[in-house]
């Protein structure tokens, strides 16, 4: 499956998702979703996006890595659904909306967290998505330095 297409259900089921253990979930599809598409872009990528697509591959693995892994079957990854990328700005301009919900949805779990665990779980994890959308918002004014018909307003 297409990038846009996995974030576009990332993003529906993010914003459907209710309790705090289904958010969580959520968050963690996300940045396994943009880990993924990091390493693509690092692969297959506009050359000049290669080592910013490294650091967001970096970045959200650390995402992951600061939230309890969900228990979820192979088959309902999206990140291992990701088949191709498509159009690299499209995709960008996709996951940063993507990981600007996931830090929404992280701050209103930390602020009705009952324990101290959970709320520092989702502090990290809010600092992981905010710098994994800085790293996608280079990557899309790079994009747009290297092709000028692309509006700035849409390069991040």
């Amino acid at each position: 499956m297409d990038a846009v297409r996995l974030i576009v259900t990332s993003r529906r089921a993010l914003a459907g998702s209710g309790d705090a253990p289904q958010v969580m979930t959520e968050v963690w599809q996300a940045q396994a979703l943009a880990q993924a598409i990091g390493s693509r872009l690092a692969v297959y990528g506009p050359p000049q996006l290669r080592g910013e697509a490294l650091g967001l591959t970096e970045l959200a693995g650390r995402g992951c890595g600061v939230l309890d892994r969900p228990d979820l079957d192979t088959a309902d990854l999206r990140a291992a659904q990701l088949t191709e990328l498509g159009d690299a700005r499209q995709a960008l301009l996709y996951l940063g909306g993507l990981l600007g919900e996931v830090g929404i949805a992280l701050v209103g779990l930390a602020c009705a967290a009952d324990d101290e665990g959970t709320y520092w779980q989702c502090m990290e994890a809010i600092d992981a998505a905010d710098e994994s959308r800085d790293r996608v918002r280079d990557m899309l004014r790079k994009l747009a330095e290297s092709d000028p018909a692309i509006p700035e307003r849409e390069a991040g």
